[in-house]
């Protein structure tokens, strides 16, 4: 029976007993605030996290320091800059603008980092050898005595199969790439899950790991951003892989993050070895009931809408009684679908995070 945060998060994901689910922040990280709590609270993120009382660290699960995307890259260059926008060119040779208008700061790619194979073969020779020692922080030795004595899950990170390439390509490009030269989409998937997989092996020797999750962020409201053909023919194979490694090693979850309608997603996730998918956003349509009667083996975290946090206490009061019924289903840690926005006040914060506790504790397994 799980009685730690640890412990409660491995065993209710895989479907075993515990005493309850855990009580995890899930979005923000350790002392996330937004911009308009710091300017009211000034000390919040410093208290934030101890004042709720979550449970676990980070996320409520925790990652590494060390690197698993490009290494020894050269630092970014300002371009230009005004007083609205400013133009950066960085290490992997992609362009971004960021913009600062009425308080509000967004930003685009101006340039993706790979045009084509010569960008791609350069890009590989040169930051993404899996056996740089400068992956890991020389202190490495440290952090393995932290984590063998630890009482929260940890994961092996991957920045994703869909993830990375369209991170290198940007989403357009890849789309076509699917057709016109997807030995380059072979090339790119397996050289960056082959890599990760060779330090993966380096970490697991030192520490026992409890996840491996994959961000993706590979489906929109209308449902994923590729075609089931697409998926079974390129990344398949690459879950396989983690599927066989986790497995080896004695891993329990596999977990992708991707944001958007991940219904129609989860099933192709399940065909091909992920047992763990998150954030389930309402607003695009997710539904967790219909997920877990339809995909058993399908854990699921997250599931309730952030955006009630704006809308006051008997919003708040409505989605949360959502988790009376989503515990029982099984393979299911209830939290915000993603972190708020700056239209939710910090008291409106405090009290849905506060209330989920309660009901969690409340509610048992």
């Amino acid at each position: 029976m799980g009685t730690t945060s640890r412990e409660r998060f491995v065993r209710v994901l895989t479907g075993k007993d515990a005493d309850r689910v855990p009580f995890i922040k899930l979005f923000g990280g350790t002392g996330a605030i937004v911009d308009v709590w710091a300017r009211d609270y000034p000390g919040a993120a410093d208290y934030i996290d101890e004042l709720i009382g979550f449970e676990g660290t980070w996320r409520g699960w925790n990652c590494t320091p060390v690197n698993m995307m490009y290494c020894k890259i050269p630092e970014p260059v300002v371009l230009s800059e005004t007083e609205t926008e400013t133009v950066t060119r960085y290490g992997d040779g992609s362009v971004g603008v960021s913009i600062s208008r009425d308080g509000h700061h967004f930003g685009h790619s101006l340039k993706f980092a790979v045009e084509g194979w010569e960008d791609w073969e350069n890009m590989k020779g040169k930051w993404l050898n899996p056996h740089d020692p400068a992956r890991f922080p020389k202190d490495w030795a440290n952090y393995v005595k932290l984590y063998n004595n630890r009482d929260y899950a940890l994961q092996l990170t991957c920045g994703g199969v869909y993830g990375f390439i369209r991170r290198i390509f940007g989403d357009e490009a890849l789309c076509y790439l699917f057709y016109d030269d997807p030995e380059l989409v072979n090339d790119v998937m397996d050289t960056y899950i082959d890599m990760c997989i060779e330090i993966w092996k380096k970490m697991v020797v030192d520490v026992e790991f409890d996840i491996i999750e994959c961000w993706e962020d590979m489906a929109y409201k209308s449902g994923p951003m590729l075609s089931q053909t697409h998926f079974n023919e390129f990344m398949a194979p690459q879950y396989n892989k983690i599927r066989d490694f986790a497995g080896n090693a004695g891993i329990p979850i596999r977990l992708v993050d991707s944001d958007g309608n991940i219904m129609e997603l989860s099933k192709w996730m399940d065909a091909a070895g992920i047992n763990c998918m998150y954030p389930f956003e309402v607003q695009a349509g997710n539904d967790i009931e219909v997920m877990r009667s339809t995909l058993p083996e399908m854990a699921c975290i997250g599931g309730l809408d952030k955006e009630c946090m704006a809308r006051g206490k008997n919003a708040m009061d409505e989605e949360l009684e959502k988790v009376r019924k989503f515990i029982p289903l099984g393979r299911l840690i209830p939290g915000p679908d993603h972190f708020v926005l700056e239209n939710v006040p910090f008291e409106n914060y405090e009290y849905f995070m506060k209330r989920l506790k309660q009901i969690i504790i409340e509610t048992g397994f």
